[in-house]
C-alpha cells in the first residue's frame, strides 16, 4: 500500500517545492578598505612569501623537526582538530533534516476486558497485531532547512580556519621559543666567557697589588665586576630552563629539556606581497567571515519560522486480531495526509528571535570588519619593526666591533701602565653590556620576521599536501 502512496507523496512535494522560497538575505561579501599598499613596505610585489610553507621558511632541521612535533600532538591543535569533527558532525545533521522521516512499528498486544465492559459473544481475551510503515516530510517550503545547511557548512569552514589559525599561531610560538634558546645559550656563553676574563684580571689585579703597583681598591674593584659576571649565570640558567618548559608544552610533552642546533641562524625578511591577497589568506579573517555567513543564514531561519511548516504523511500497514491474518488483504491500513501549522501564540517569541538573527548578524560583520583592520594594523607593525630592528642589528654590531678594539687597547695600555685601572674596567662592562644587547637584537630581528609571517597569514600550511622545494623561496 506504500507503493502505491509514495508516488503521489512525491509528486505532491514537487509541486509544492517548485513553488518554494528561501526566505533571508543571500550572503554577499561586504566592501572593504583596502590600501593599495602596506605601510612601511619599500617594495610591492605580488607575490608573499606567506604562500609558503613553514618548512619552507625555517631551513633550521631541528627546528622544522620541533614543529612537526608540535602540530602533530600540541593539545591545542587536538582540540581544534575535535571541533572540526563536531561541526563535520552538525553538517550532517542538518542535513537529514530536509530528507522523508521513515519510521517502522511492529506491535503485539494480548489483553482481557472487563466482564462488564466486553460485548455478548465476545471473549474476555483478546489479541491484537499491527505491522505499519510511515513517511513523513516537512516541505522546506520556505528554505528554513537550506538556510540551516548554508550555516552548518559555514560553521565547518569556520571550525576549519580556525584550526589553521592554531596551527600558524603554534608554529611561530614554537620558531620563536626555538630562536630564544638559541639566544639564551648565546648569553650564557657570552657571561661565562667574561667570567673567565674577569676571573683572569681579578689574578692580574692581585699579583700587582702584591708587588705593590695598585691598591687595595682595584682588586675590590675587579672582584665586583667579576661577581656582577657571575650574577648573570643563574638569571640566564633560570630564564633558559623556563623556556625549555614552555617549548615542551607547546609539543605537546612534559616539560623537559630541549635539543636544538647552535646559535647563528637567521630568518629572511619575507616578501609581503599586495594587500588584497591578505583577506584570503589569513586564518582568522576567513574564520570571521565564515562566521558572519552563517549569522547571514540564521536570519533565513529565523524568518521562515514566522511561517506555516507544510508537511505530508503517509502510514500503510496491516493490523488483526490473529498472526495468521496479518497479511491477508482484509487486514491493510492506509492513511494519508497533508498538514499546515502556523505559529499563533508563538508568533511574537519567533519576532524575537528575527530581532536576535538581525543583531547576530550586525555582530559578525563588525567582528569581520575589525579582523581585517587588526589584519593590516599587524602587518604594518611587524614592517616596521623588521625594519627598525634590522638597523638596531647592524648599529649594535658596529658597537661590538669598536668595544672590543677599546677593550684590547686599553687592556694593553693597562699591561705596560700607560692607562688607568678605570680605563679597563669601564671597556670591559661596556664591552659585556654591548655583547648582551647584540644578542638581544639579532633575536628580535629574527622574531620580527617570525612575526611577520605569521601577520602575512602563513604558518598554517600543511606539509603532508606539498613538496619541499631544494632551497628556499626569498
Amino acid at each position: 500500500m506504500m507503493r502505491k502512496f509514495a508516488p503521489a507523496l512525491m509528486a505532491a512535494a514537487s509541486t509544492i517545492l517548485a513553488a518554494a522560497c528561501t526566505l533571508g538575505p543571500d550572503y554577499r561579501r561586504p566592501e572593504t578598505a583596502t590600501p593599495a599598499a602596506y605601510r612601511f613596505e619599500q617594495y610591492v610585489t605580488a607575490d608573499s612569501a606567506a604562500d609558503s610553507g613553514w618548512w619552507q621558511v625555517y631551513q633550521d632541521p631541528v627546528l622544522r623537526s620541533l614543529i612537526r612535533q608540535g602540530l602533530a600532538d600540541n593539545l591545542d591543535v587536538r582540540i581544534a582538530a575535535a571541533r572540526v569533527d563536531q561541526a563535520r558532525a552538525a553538517l550532517g545533521a542538518t542535513r537529514l533534516q530536509q530528507l522523508p522521516q521513515v519510521s517502522a512499528t511492529a506491535g503485539a498486544v494480548r489483553q482481557r476486558t472487563s466482564a462488564y465492559e466486553s460485548t455478548a459473544g465476545r471473549p474476555p481475551i483478546s489479541n491484537a497485531f499491527a505491522l505499519e510503515g510511515a513517511v513523513s516530510y516537512e516541505i522546506d517550503f520556505w528554505g528554513k532547512y537550506r538556510r540551516a545547511s548554508e550555516s552548518a557548512r559555514a560553521q565547518l569552514l569556520q571550525s576549519s580556519y580556525a584550526k589553521q589559525g592554531v596551527a600558524a599561531g603554534l608554529v611561530a610560538s614554537i620558531a620563536t621559543a626555538y630562536f630564544t634558546l638559541q639566544t639564551l645559550d648565546e648569553q650564557l656563553a657570552i657571561t661565562r666567557r667574561t667570567v673567565e676574563t674577569r676571573q683572569k684580571f681579578v689574578d692580574l689585579t692581585q699579583a700587582q697589588h702584591d708587588r705593590g703597583t695598585v691598591s687595595e681598591l682595584d682588586v675590590a674593584t675587579a672582584q665586583a665586576q667579576l661577581a656582577t659576571a657571575k650574577a648573570n649565570v643563574p638569571v640566564v640558567l633560570r630564564e633558559i630552563g623556563q623556556t625549555e618548559d614552555l617549548l615542551s608544552v607547546l609539543l605537546g610533552h612534559n616539560p623537559g629539556q630541549i635539543v636544538r642546533a647552535g646559535a647563528g641562524g637567521s630568518v629572511p625578511l619575507p616578501a609581503v606581497g599586495l594587500p588584497s591577497s591578505l583577506l584570503e589568506r589569513r586564518p582568522d579573517v576567513r574564520e570571521a567571515e565564515q562566521n558572519l555567513v552563517a549569522a547571514n543564514a540564521q536570519v533565513g531561519v529565523a524568518k521562515a519560522n514566522l511561517f506555516p511548516t507544510i508537511s505530508l504523511t503517509a502510514l500503510g500497514g496491516r493490523a488483526s486480531t490473529a498472526l495468521s491474518s496479518l497479511f491477508s488483504a482484509p487486514a491493510r491500513t492506509w492513511s494519508a495526509g497533508v498538514n499546515a501549522v502556523q505559529p499563533l501564540l508563538n508568533s511574537q517569541h519567533n519576532l524575537y528571535l528575527l530581532d536576535m538573527a538581525d543583531a547576530q548578524k550586525r555582530e559578525a560583520l563588525l567582528r569581520y570588519q575589525k579582523s581585517i583592520q587588526t589584519a593590516f594594523q599587524e602587518v604594518s607593525d611587524a614592517l616596521i619593526a623588521c625594519r627598525q630592528d634590522a638597523d638596531l642589528h647592524a648599529a649594535q654590531e658596529a658597537q661590538v666591533d669598536a668595544q672590543r678594539r677599546a677593550n684590547t687597547i686599553a687592556l694593553a695600555r693597562y699591561r705596560v701602565g700607560y692607562a688607568s685601572y678605570f680605563n679597563v674596567i669601564d671597556a670591559d662592562r661596556d664591552l659585556f653590556a654591548a655583547e648582551l644587547s647584540l644578542s638581544a637584537a639579532r633575536l628580535n630581528a629574527m622574531l620580527s620576521a617570525v612575526q611577520l609571517y605569521r601577520a602575512l597569514g602563513g604558518g598554517w600550511q600543511s606539509e603532508q599536501f606539498a613538496p619541499v622545494p631544494a632551497s628556499a623561496p626569498w
